[in-house]
């Protein structure tokens, strides 16, 4: 039977919780890259969405979680029908994410009193507000927003015009939800390997395959792969790219079966299930040889929604974490206050930090690549596999360690820790396992030299910091002319070195941009008279990445999770030249 009484964690602020006014991070994000003129709509869509996630979907969120979907292939009559039934808590989450937020649609069309078409950085916002709430089904949302994106760059707008309306639209009556079926036994990572088969069929096409692992498989449309007849044997160039309609023309169902769904560790409101194409109606989308790269097009925007959510998970583990020591009393003082907890919990709540500026300037910089910038292309290119590999990774620790603040408690599924953990593992899986993603970054850097443009980037960002910044500034423009060298080397070496070193290329990388990034949020932040918490943050992230505690950082651990204002003396005590030799007790005083 469902269980519709979950036991969760209630407590009397949770009912006036707002997410968005509890994360000093994505304040600071709003006020660097959300533009003036977008940023009345954004706090108005933001705080709206914070409330909310933290009160009403959160609780929606723990019940579909406990109440999974189901198959059901057949009727009462033995007829064919692979209807899966969810959990009116799932239903209810869809309406939110689809139609009164328009996730979805926010980087398609105009929303939420926008004229014109919100920035991506918007959507990327508000659905790391709606994901601390829930992961699940922010996948079929993301993988809906990215087949709108495909479809509209490489289909016939006069063919596929019909279906990016309705992936796009906020109306429950009309909207329909997308899905990407790419995984075969044989062919997750070389897609070459893909079995898959088209024939034509008049003015469109027959698919005939297997799909291993379909998430949102009862999706409206589907964008696939599959061999075309005289397509190169054993390379991508012989696959196409093709969208499958759930339904016909004239209504009746596509023929291919949802055979069954996946027990999955995590992710568990949200289906995933192996599909059988039996001679599927399907039309063609874009150029037959390059389907492969018009896919990777959907797969970057995935990839970055990935980023986003695994950002999303760290924020909210580190933000339960916190507020449980606050109320924890171990040997006569609260844990947050304990020595050894605070040295746990700052690196959570910096790598949280790090995460969603990483996330936001990357969603910024496909706005400007999306106008016609081809260096911010190039950028993009290379940030997305980067921000994946990282964050989708480090979240994985981060709910882990959050989990263990909370000790045994956190362990069980009355808690939402269990849940956290169970997901962040997904995020380093989805749209490419990690090492998948570093070749991809190796790709990028060998292709177009996309780490130089990237490092020129960011040492124009430090070129600009203010003077505050200095000591920061000094410390990175080093660390990237060695990071610029290291990948001149890569590239001049064999291969198998090459793809042997570029994982752990990838996390140095991401370290060195999200130092980078902390530093120009905190130039902005001084420079506008927001304060110097923003520099204390970028300190104590630099002062990380040397394998140090910040000591400075640690006694004023509270100015870091909850964004509250520093004397400025302090936040400069903590560049890590000033930290040389200074003790623990002396940064307390």
């Amino acid at each position: 039977m469902p269980r519709t009484d979950f036991r969760r964690e209630h407590t009397a602020e949770r009912t006036t919780m707002n997410y968005a006014h509890e994360d000093p991070a994505l304040r600071a994000v709003l006020d660097r890259w959300i533009d003036e003129s977008d940023r009345e709509l954004t706090e108005r869509l933001v705080d709206r969405l914070g409330a909310d996630a933290a009160q009403r979907l959160d609780g929606l969120a723990a019940t579909a979680n406990a109440n999974p979907p189901t198959l059901r292939q057949y009727d009462c009559d033995g007829e064919r029908i692979d209807t899966i039934d969810y959990h009116p808590a799932y239903l209810e989450l869809c309406r939110a994410a689809y139609s009164e937020y328009g996730l979805s649609a926010l980087s398609h069309r105009p929303v939420h009193g926008w004229t014109d078409v919100p920035p991506h950085l918007v959507k990327y916002l508000a659905s790391y507000l709606f994901v601390q709430a829930e992961f699940g089904l922010a996948c079929p949302v993301s993988m809906t927003d990215a087949a709108a994106r495909t479809l509209r760059m490489f289909g016939d707008p006069d063919v596929f015009g019909p279906y990016v309306d309705g992936l796009t639209s906020t109306d429950p009556a009309a909207a329909l939800t997308g899905a990407m079926f790419m995984t075969e036994t044989q062919a997750g990572t070389d897609i070459a390997q893909t079995e898959t088969r088209a024939e034509r069929d008049g003015n469109g096409w027959r698919l005939t395959g297997r799909k291993w692992f379909a998430s949102n498989p009862d999706a409206d449309v589907i964008v696939t792969l599959a061999r075309f007849p005289g397509g190169a044997e054993n390379s991508t160039r012989g696959v196409g790219m093709f969208m499958v309609p759930k339904r016909l023309p004239d209504g009746t169902r596509n023929s291919y079966t949802i055979d069954r769904l996946k027990d999955k560790l995590g992710t568990r409101s949200m289906p995933s299930g192996e599909v059988t194409l039996h001679g599927a109606y399907a039309l063609q989308v874009g150029e037959l040889d390059r389907g492969f790269r018009q896919m990777t097009e959907m797969l970057n925007t995935s990839r970055l929604s990935n980023a986003m959510r695994s950002s999303a998970l760290m924020r909210r583990a580190v933000r339960d974490a916190v507020a449980h020591t606050r109320v924890r009393e171990v040997f006569g003082r609260s844990l947050f206050d304990q020595p050894l907890m605070r040295a746990t919990l700052l690196p959570l709540a910096l790598d949280a930090e790090a995460a969603l500026a990483l996330v936001a300037y990357s969603g910024s910089t496909l706005d400007r690549a999306d106008r016609g910038d081809d260096v911010a292309r190039s950028i993009v290119r290379i940030l997305t596999p980067v921000a994946k590999h990282y964050i989708c990774k480090r979240a994985r620790t981060v709910t882990g360690e959050a989990m263990e603040v909370r000790g045994g408690s956190g362990y069980i599924e009355d808690r939402v820790f269990a849940r956290l953990v169970r997901d962040s593992h997904l995020g380093s899986i989805w749209e490419g396992s990690s090492n998948v993603i570093a070749l991809d970054v190796l790709r990028s850097m060998r292709k177009n030299g996309a780490h130089r443009d990237l490092a020129a980037a960011m040492r124009m960002m430090l070129d600009a910091a203010s003077e505050e910044c200095a000591p920061a500034v000094a410390d990175l423009c080093e660390r990237w002319d060695v990071i610029e060298e290291r990948g001149e080397e890569l590239l001049a070496g064999d291969d198998v070195r090459a793809q042997t070193l570029c994982a752990a290329y990838t996390d140095d990388l991401a370290r060195a941009v999200m130092a980078t990034l902390l530093v120009d949020l905190a130039s902005h932040s001084a420079e506008h008279g927001r304060g110097h918490r923003s520099l204390l943050v970028a300190n104590a992230y630099l002062t990380g990445l040397r394998g140090e505690p910040n000591a400075v950082a640690l006694a004023h651990l509270d100015v870091v999770v909850d964004g509250t204002h520093i004397d400025p003396s302090f936040a400069h005590a903590a560049a890590p030249d000033a930290l040389a030799g200074a003790s623990f007790a002396g940064a307390l005083k």
